[in-house]
């Protein structure tokens, strides 16, 4: 009952407080857990934006392909070697090439003749070896050459009877009053000490893209054939046009020898190698000839290619696409002579030397380049001729030509990075039966390089960078194989290709040379000091050791040309080569053989298995180092010396402008500028790797692990795509397939590089606007090559 002490406000009972929702706990931790989530999202996303690498074109990669499930996402063991450890794995590779393996590889390879277009066997066997190797993913990729073969050939040298009424002979078929003083054999001799000389199936004589003819002449004595020889020769009044060209091999790519010959209105050419040119090892002064002795077989003949090779190396049909079957074909006569042209013996071309003895100027006469023919001592005086008009050489070359295919080995090891590649390569094909030198020196090297990365794969191994294996063919008609297949995987080498690493002849003497773009010369240095030379004048020296240190510019004659001067990969080339002391090499003839390899020119095949190591080594830095170890400086200081060596080029020549200084100064600065930055590029990487090498990051802060990652990355990439800014797409003037502005061959040379090609034509052609487009061009390219390390 209420009275006074009951309270206003009752107090009513209700039941305990229920959650709104069901499920009321797990729906908070649900909550809390995609919060976090997002947080984390967040963090990965702003993580991505701030350290993806650069891509092609210096801008930030799709952020997307960093994420989980992405080939691209940060490798587990990084940065350490998966399932070896790179000391491991170096020792491989210096303890697996052997010589008593490569001599088997090198008998296998020279057993027989394997022309490009006719050595299917040979890729069968390597791809079949390379997969036992281990290298499983091996196949070859085929292509539709256009290539010649030799039908038959004649030279013989006439002299036109007294009675004759006849001026001269005809040009297809001699008067009956012209009777044979001589009839080369243009053959090399079978030696019994050499048994790939005697073999029924060896090849002849010949020369790839050389042209069907028969053609009757009188002939001059041209010296080395070279653009200047000519203008000399114009210069002394000696009559050219219409007269069969007698060539020494040498100086300049024997291509460019016809090409000029055929453009002053010549209409043959004979192509001779003159002992003169063997350095000190010569029957001349004591030496026996070969098989006996180290001095140059009389009857030794050099064939090879007469394609325009720096003008345009590939399939002459295909200029610029790869050659597969069905593809347009384009007229030759940009590429290959309209001119025959045959190689001989100094054997077969003494009584042609003879035969001019007394006729026009001697060449002692003319310059310092004209001296040295070492057949003096056989009665040549060295006479350029013309030959009187009763004396006259009949050449006859006949070529088929077809259009067959070629076959490519290719090789791939995946790595764990997949747009970083390494790409090695070397040639198979050869002119002749043997090639023990040229190139299966280098194939049979090849061969114990992939052997010893098998045996890594065995234990384990997985590398971080892809590698893939060429063996190339049609090498020697004028690169075919490695230039179409760069032409047909262009956008793809562009882009993922971190170097290319090539061996063709791997030796054919104890000298150890190389050329390479500035980029690799780090490398370089660094690998042939890990290797023991097989010349152990003090005990431990590495082949750095016994080394002079000097690294040729990048020019052509090998199957880094498309790499290096057309997809804008730094490249580099490496052999153990001849001396002047050293036994006579007898390149691209019968006598590069097994036999000669094995008498004289790597006994024991130490220098065979030593190339192998040096590879194999050089691969593994670019492959297995976080920080790729190249170098921008030295891309610098290279720039800084070209650059002084066209200013000299233009002094010497007399070459002057109004304001000389504003023609170089904008080259000067850029370069200038491009030091600066490559030196800071370099610093980068070094801190980067140090950071790696102190391994200071604790498991915790995964986060710095990745921002590292993403850091070495992006200087990785910079490393990677630096050599492509210095290609311009149009091309040089007459020759737009080579796009490289700083390496070309030279255009009147084939095999030496030139710096700064479309400059240095300038000069020579003395042509000033040229000149300032091309200093304003190369100006341009090392420009943007800075800003893009900036």
């Amino acid at each position: 009952m209420a009275d006074e002490h009951t309270p206003l406000l009752a107090v009513v009972q209700t039941r305990p407080a229920r959650p709104r929702y069901p499920h009321h706990t797990l729906r908070s931790v649900c909550t809390a857990l995609l919060a976090l989530l997002l947080v984390c999202g967040v963090i990965t996303v702003l993580i991505i934006l701030n350290f993806v690498p650069l891509d092609n074109d210096g801008n930030e990669a799709a952020w997307s392909a960093y994420l989980p499930g992405s080939t691209r996402k940060l490798p587990p063991s990084w940065p350490k070697t998966a399932g070896l450890d790179y000391v491991d794995l170096q020792k491989l590779l210096l303890t697996t090439p052997d010589a008593q393996q490569a001599r088997e590889w090198s008998k296998y390879y020279t057993s027989g003749p394997h022309l490009a277009g006719k050595n299917l066997s040979q890729a069968l066997w390597t791809k079949k070896k390379w997969q036992e190797f281990g290298v499983e993913n091996s196949l070859i990729i085929d292509y539709d050459i256009y290539v010649n073969y030799p039908k038959g050939h004649r030279l013989a040298l006439l002299k036109k009877g007294k009675e004759s009424k006849e001026d001269g002979p005809d040009a297809a078929n001699y008067d009956s009053s012209w009777k044979i003083v001589y009839e080369a054999s243009l053959e090399e001799d079978v030696l019994d000490e050499d048994h790939t000389s005697g073999l029924v199936d060896r090849i002849p004589t010949f020369h790839g893209y050389s042209a069907s003819g028969n053609v009757t002449a009188q002939y001059v004595y041209v010296n080395y054939g070279t653009y200047k020889d000519y203008e000399e020769l114009l210069a002394a009044n000696i009559s050219l046009s219409g007269k069969v060209a007698l060539i020494k091999y040498g100086g300049v790519f024997r291509g460019l020898k016809v090409k000029r010959a055929q453009e002053l209105g010549m209409i043959g050419a004979v192509i001779y190698t003159d002992p003169g040119d063997d350095g000190e090892v010569t029957e001349y002064n004591g030496d026996a000839t070969y098989p006996v002795g180290p001095a140059r077989e009389p009857s030794s003949v050099q064939r090879g290619s007469t394609q325009f090779l720096s003008f345009a190396p590939g399939d002459p049909t295909t200029p610029g696409y790869p050659s597969k079957p069905g593809c347009p074909r384009q007229p030759v006569d940009h590429a290959i002579p309209s001119i025959p042209s045959i190689p001989i013996s100094y054997q077969d071309a003494l009584p042609l030397l003879k035969a001019l003895n007394g006729h026009g100027p001697k060449a002692s006469s003319f310059n310092k380049y004209w001296q040295g023919g070492g057949l003096g001592y056989k009665g040549v005086e060295y006479n350029i001729g013309p030959s009187p008009e009763d004396l006259a050489l009949n050449l006859v070359n006949e070529q088929e030509y077809v259009t067959t295919p070629m076959w490519n080995v290719i090789g791939i090891v995946n790595g764990t990075i997949p747009d970083e590649v390494v790409i090695l390569g070397n040639h198979r094909d050869a002119w002749i039966a043997g090639g023990a030198g040229d190139p299966n020196s280098g194939s049979a090297a090849f061969n114990e390089v992939i052997r010893g990365f098998g045996k890594a794969l065995e234990a384990g191994w997985k590398p971080l960078r892809t590698i893939v294996f060429a063996s190339w063919d049609g090498e020697e008609y004028g690169l075919l194989g490695s230039t179409e297949w760069v032409e047909e995987y262009i956008p793809w080498v562009k882009d993922a290709t971190i170097a290319y690493l090539n061996v063709d002849v791997g030796t054919n003497g104890p000298h150890f040379k190389a050329s390479a773009a500035p980029l690799l010369n780090k490398v370089l240095v660094d690998t042939v000091g890990l290797v023991q030379s097989p010349n152990q004048t003090l005990p431990g020296q590495t082949v750095r050791d016994v080394w002079n240190g000097h690294i040729f510019t990048m020019g052509s004659g090998s199957d880094f040309t498309a790499f290096q001067d057309f997809a804008g990969v730094p490249s580099l080339d490496m052999s153990f080569g001849f001396g002047l002391k050293t036994p006579v090499y007898h390149y691209h003839s019968n006598y590069d053989s097994f036999d000669w390899m094995e008498r004289f020119g790597d006994p024991g095949f130490h220098y065979h298995a030593t190339i192998a190591k040096i590879w194999g080594l050089m691969a593994a830095n670019l492959v297995e180092t976080p920080v790729l170890q190249l170098n921008a400086t030295d891309y610098a200081i290279g720039l800084r010396k070209y650059v002084d060596s066209v200013k000299d080029k233009a002094d010497e020549a007399g070459f002057k402008f109004k304001a000389k200084k504003s023609l170089f100064d904008p080259l000067d600065k850029a370069v200038a500028r491009f030091h600066k930055v490559s030196a800071s590029h370099d610093a980068l990487a070094a801190h980067l790797y140090q950071q790696l090498l102190d391994d200071n990051i604790p498991w915790w802060k995964w986060w710095e692990k990745v921002q590292l990652y993403y850091a070495i990355r992006r200087v990785n990439t910079k490393y990677k795509l630096l050599e492509r800014q210095f290609l311009y797409s149009p091309g040089l003037d007459g020759r737009p397939w080579f796009k490289h502005v700083v390496f070309a061959p030279g255009k009147w040379t084939g095999y030496a590089g030139a710096t700064f090609p479309g400059i240095m034509e300038a000069i020579d052609e003395d042509d000033r606007k040229a000149a300032y487009k091309w200093v304003g061009i190369a100006t341009g390219v090392i420009q943007k090559a800075a800003s893009f390390l900036e």
